[in-house]
């Protein structure tokens, strides 16, 4: 299991004419030196965190439980054959393509260490589709299709600050033993809510989820 490249951006313009924010962050392309991530902040320049990654809007993206995005090169592969296109690394967004794990089987809470060195991360919460993502693939049913796949990748929060490159090796050091995966937490929030309750289970789910999950089961 390792990081095949690590990729930021730079502000763009939304190619969704109706988005909240005219500028985003999505065209994400790979770097080839060390990328500092950590906590990240409030404002568009720092609601990633990867340093010099941008977030166009922060109330939908980016900060604590939306640190660091991954999506797998497998999953990309099997995206590639359906679609027929070229999907380079970060073409869904993403701060990681990752080799040799099984993303939508993460769980909740799983930590990884990246590399060998200080970087901890958190598993926090699937990846939603938008229309800023569906815009940027020109794809107007994208969302439907993303969807229904239920290969969402993951978000990470930062529990301890370090830096990531291209090769780095992911070690899960902690594994929680609840069956809250990447999968399950995105089946419930799009297309199943019998299984909204389960989300409760997962103590380091986001935020967002939380809520979510909260105002439905009370």
């Amino acid at each position: 299991m390792h990081v095949l490249s690590v990729n930021v951006a730079r502000l763009s313009t939304n190619p969704d004419p109706r988005a909240q924010s005219n500028l985003t962050g999505i065209d994400k392309r790979p770097v080839a030196e060390p990328v500092q991530v950590r906590p990240p902040g409030q404002t568009q320049d720092d609601a990633s965190g990867l340093v010099g990654d941008h977030i166009g809007n922060t109330r939908f993206h980016g900060k604590s439980d939306q640190a660091v995005y991954a999506y797998a090169r497998e999953d990309l592969d099997s995206w590639e054959a359906q679609l027929g296109v070229t999907l380079d690394n970060g073409m869904f967004g993403e701060n990681l393509t990752t080799v040799g794990v099984d993303l939508t089987q993460t769980r909740i809470g799983e930590r990884w260490r990246i590399g060998t060195g200080t970087l901890l991360l958190e598993v926090s919460a699937p990846r939603t589709p938008c229309r800023t993502f569906a815009a940027f693939l020109n794809r107007p049913h994208w969302i439907r299709t993303f969807t229904e796949a239920g290969v969402p990748g993951a978000y990470f929060r930062v529990l301890s600050s370090g830096q990531v490159q291209a090769g780095d090796a992911i070690t899960i050091e902690h594994r929680p033993d609840h069956n809250v995966t990447i999968g399950l937490a995105f089946a419930a929030r799009m297309k199943d809510p019998s299984l909204v309750p389960e989300l409760l289970k997962a103590d380091a789910l986001s935020a967002e989820l939380k809520s979510f999950a909260r105002q439905r089961v009370t």
